[in-house]
């Protein structure tokens, strides 16, 4: 009985995590105006694999694409460095290994055409555990299906434990940042205090000699 129990509680978080990649592997479609541009973030964790596709979706099915169909593409990093960059094309892919952790940019240009055209773009964007070809790690491995679950979910649990540890580093880099603007604040402040008292000081001393010297005290 407590056999069966841990089958169905293992197969239950194989599920889940089938849900949870699909989920996050699931591609992504919206339209654009020519002459327009629409940039999609994500954030990635340094050494993590992301790789994407993209192309124009033809509103005239089995019919070449018109001429005014065509996209501008660049990835580029938090820092502002070029991963990928495709000028005047219909689809397209991409795929590196993150140098560098924070915010990667994925800008889409419609060129522009007279008159405006609005084109539909497919968009399908991995990263992590969702980047890597399970499909093909199957075949190479010639494992069963059980195992082959297990093996999504212990990348996924890699994935997940290491997601924590990257998300705590950036907690203490921001508990880092407020403390120095704390510390920073506080000299400003007190530096402003002595400014005010000053001020204060020689506005009274220079009222006392002005008064003084007028004789009115």
């Amino acid at each position: 009985m407590a056999m069966i129990d841990h089958r169905s509680t293992v197969v239950s978080i194989v599920i889940i995590v089938l849900v949870f990649v699909s989920v996050i592997a699931e591609s992504l479609r919206f339209d654009l105006t020519s002459g327009h541009t629409k940039c999609i973030a994500e954030d990635i964790k340094s050494n993590s694999m992301t790789v994407g596709k993209y192309h124009i979706v033809n509103p005239n099915e089995g019919q070449t694409l018109p001429e005014s169909h065509n996209l501008t593409v660049r990835v580029t990093s938090t820092y502002g460095n070029s991963y990928h960059y495709a000028d005047h094309v219909n689809s397209g892919e991409f795929a590196f290994q993150a140098a560098e952790a924070g915010d990667y940019m994925v800008c889409f240009w419609a060129v522009d055409h007279t008159p405006q055209v609005t084109i539909s773009i497919d968009f399908d964007w991995r990263t992590g555990v969702a980047a890597k070809d399970w499909t093909n790690v199957a075949k190479k491995g010639s494992v069963d299906s059980m195992e082959f679950e297990l093996k999504k979910l212990q990348e996924m649990i890699t994935s997940i434990h290491e997601e924590m540890f990257y998300l705590r580093e950036r907690e203490e880099e921001m508990q880092k940042l407020n403390k120095s603007t704390n510390s920073t604040m506080g000299w400003l402040s007190f530096l402003s205090l002595c400014v005010c008292l000053s001020v204060a000081g020689l506005q009274f001393w220079h009222l006392k000699n002005f008064f003084q010297k007028k004789k009115l005290i």
